[in-house]
């Protein structure tokens, strides 16, 4: 562990600013902040907590994580030409991250008793009652996972846009399958406190 690390110790995470022979300081990222945004708030961990605790370390030897979207399709929509945007979607934005990972990975193999991954980008498709879903698994650096995040969808959305139907986005619809039959009886008499007109 060495300054510059994101670390996290027990239920704190954070990028490691300052080591000293008591504590190590972290700038604190995530708990009410989605993602891996910093709070702003400094925290200093006593060292004798990372012999009580598990340390992961999100930087060290393999600096990438995998990260996973979900992208639900509607059922009778082109699910070849789906699965071509995100495949095309995802190497475009990543793309350039694999090669590195690879090698980082082969690094890492050698040091440690790990197997071999697949480091490329994956996309997989299972059904579900309300729609196709579209899981997109794919190598990022630890640090820009939200940033990347945002730049998938929003070109997933483009990309979906520009297909002029062909694939779109599905959203949870309900469908009111033999509705009862309500009767509905229309009264001739007059209403409370009037007189019935004369014939």
């Amino acid at each position: 562990m060495s300054p510059g690390d994101r670390i996290q110790v027990g239920a704190i995470r954070g990028d490691v600013i300052d080591i000293s022979v008591l504590r190590t300081t972290l700038m604190e990222c995530g708990v009410w902040v989605e993602a891996d945004l910093f709070t702003g708030r400094i925290v200093r961990i006593p060292n004798s907590s990372i012999f009580k605790e598990p340390v992961i370390n999100y930087s060290a030897d393999f600096p990438f994580l995998w990260d996973e979207i979900t992208v639900p399709v509607k059922h009778g929509d082109d699910h070849q030409l789906a699965r071509r945007i995100l495949d095309d979607v995802i190497n475009e934005i990543v793309g350039d991250y694999v090669g590195h990972a690879k090698k980082a990975w082969k690094d890492a193999v050698k040091k440690y008793f790990i197997d071999a991954s697949l480091i490329d980008s994956a996309v997989t498709m299972v059904f579900t009652d309300n729609w196709i879903e579209f899981k997109v698994r794919y190598i990022v650096d630890y640090k820009k996972r939200r940033s990347i995040k945002d730049r998938i969808f929003s070109r997933i959305l483009e990309e979906f846009a520009k297909t002029q139907g062909r694939v779109s986005i599905a959203s949870g619809t309900f469908q009111l399958v033999d509705p009862p039959v309500f009767q509905v009886q229309v009264s001739s008499s007059s209403p409370p406190g009037q007189k019935a007109p004369r014939p």
